[in-house]
């Protein structure tokens, strides 16, 4: 079981840069990198609630459970959906 974190889909939607969203949430683009990448152990709520309010979205559009099998798969439909919507 994996958690996928789809902060670049939405940044990507929304056109918007790394920086901008980690000065907008208040936290480092190093920490906003460890967390988009899914290397994080945990968020904290008051971090996922800054991040729904400046993409204007539900903690489900930007965090979705997917079966281990699916995650590789998944995570690259994703990328390249956004990508090619950009």
């Amino acid at each position: 079981m994996a958690i996928v974190i789809d902060i670049d889909v939405m940044l990507a939607t929304r056109k918007m840069a790394v920086g901008t969203l980690a000065d907008r949430i208040g936290i480092s683009p190093a920490n906003l990198s460890v967390l988009k990448n899914g290397r994080a152990k945990a968020v904290r709520f008051t971090t996922l609630e800054a991040l729904c309010e400046v993409l204007e979205c539900q903690p489900g559009d930007i965090m979705r459970w997917v079966p281990d099998n699916e995650t590789v798969l998944e995570t690259a439909t994703a990328t390249a959906t956004a990508t090619a919507t950009t």
